[in-house]
């Protein structure tokens, strides 16, 4: 009897998020992202996006090398996150190198926010695709954030 094939497309399932303490990181990130922590999975603690990506928090003893988390979210959601991350004193900036701090920047015509979690890493929110709208004349603009730190 041959056996049928598979199809599936290819998505992207889940990833291992390297931290000082994965409950910290992984509670921090969910509350920032009004998301829920899952039941812990051997060293993993999981963080499940609504596009069912998962991010697995594991907490280790090594130099942890910094990586960029980007998370695309609705205008309201980029309203909730914002204010508890200001609410919560989070340092945000406009851009991932530290130029427009306490600022957001309006690229392709929405808005984005950079942030670091407990561990380093670089976390960002944002509510338009990069290049959707590459002749935005909000290309490059940054807005201040009252409040933030």
């Amino acid at each position: 009897m041959p056996v049928e094939a598979l199809t599936v497309s290819v998505e992207f399932n889940h990833t291992i998020v390297l931290s000082r303490s994965r409950e910290e990181s992984a509670h921090f990130l969910a509350d920032v992202l009004g998301l829920e922590v899952g039941e812990p999975a051997g060293m993993f603690l999981p963080v499940t996006t609504a596009n069912g990506v998962t991010l697995d928090f594991a907490t280790v003893d090594i130099d942890i090398p910094t990586q960029h988390y980007a998370f695309l979210v609705s205008e309201d959601e980029f309203d909730a996150i914002l204010a508890r991350l200001v609410a919560g004193g989070v340092p945000i900036q406009a851009d991932p190198h530290g130029r427009h701090p306490r600022r957001i920047n309006r690229n392709d015509g929405g808005r984005g926010v950079y942030f670091s979690d407990p561990s380093g890493h670089g976390m960002e929110a944002f509510t338009r695709p990069y290049g959707s709208d590459p002749a935005s004349p909000l290309n490059g603009v940054t807005e201040d954030v009252p409040g933030a730190r």
